[in-house]
């Protein structure tokens, strides 16, 4: 399918939505129908615009903006899963601004941005993290293409350290921020940088709260980053016990 995407969708600009379920890890079901490539392979494409909710009122308004989208093919990925929030009606007509992320919390010591259903798992670490007296912010990217330059570039100045966290394969989310940041100076303007994605392997069946601990992704395992960075590592050893 990757030449039609490519030539008869992406080249022409033709207004396609992809709609990519089962996104990332998906318990049970197996190796065989989890999601973890969709990020690398959509947003690479020069036209593409490719997003992802980080819970359902997110998806409702994704779905509104997919539809707005009239001038070129986008997609949007979801993880298998109940919905939490049933009443979601009241959002229907809601759309987003392309390319323009969000502040959840903000902070001083380090920054996570996550993309998609990882936003979670970043408010799960900022919980953690507060226990220990330091102050996180935490971003919902929204997008991948087109990247939110604005938001990814105020993260960076006003904060020493950040983190980005995708369900998805290497040379994903954290590669386009890494592009963005290396071609405008932050990263010699001194921000320290780490990426959390997926493991460069297949993830073998297992509820879905062991696969993410395989994968490193839990809350857990995105505050014990955070503070390897500061530089405390015994708190980061004594998290992960």
């Amino acid at each position: 399918a990757r030449p039609q995407v490519v030539h008869d969708v992406d080249r022409q600009k033709i207004p396609v939505r992809f709609v990519i379920t089962s996104a990332g890890l998906v318990g049970t079901d197996g190796a065989a129908q989890s999601g973890p490539f969709d990020i690398t392979f959509m947003s690479c494409l020069p036209n593409m615009i490719v997003m992802a909710p980080s819970d359902e009122i997110e998806l409702t308004r994704m779905l509104r903006t997919a539809v707005l989208i009239d001038d070129g093919p986008v997609c949007f990925r979801y993880p298998r899963g109940a919905v939490a929030v049933m009443d979601l009606e009241s959002h229907v007509r809601e759309s987003i601004e392309v390319g323009k992320g969000r502040i959840l919390v903000e902070g001083n010591d380090i920054a996570l941005l996550g993309f998609g259903s990882m936003v979670q798992n970043c408010l799960r670490a900022h919980s953690l993290l507060s226990k220990l007296g330091i102050d996180v912010t935490v971003a919902d990217a929204r997008f991948c293409k087109p990247l939110d330059i604005n938001l990814v570039r105020s993260l960076c100045k006003n904060h020493k350290f950040l983190i980005t966290v995708e369900e998805g394969s290497i040379g994903g989310f954290g590669a386009h921020v890494a592009q963005f940041i290396s071609l405008d100076g932050l990263l010699d303007a001194g921000i320290k940088w780490r990426p959390i994605t997926l493991p460069d392997n297949y993830i073998e069946s297992a509820p879905p709260g062991d696969q993410l601990a395989l994968a490193g992704l839990t809350g857990h395992h995105i505050a014990a980053t955070a503070l390897n960075l500061l530089g405390r590592t015994r708190d980061a050893l004594l998290l992960m016990t």
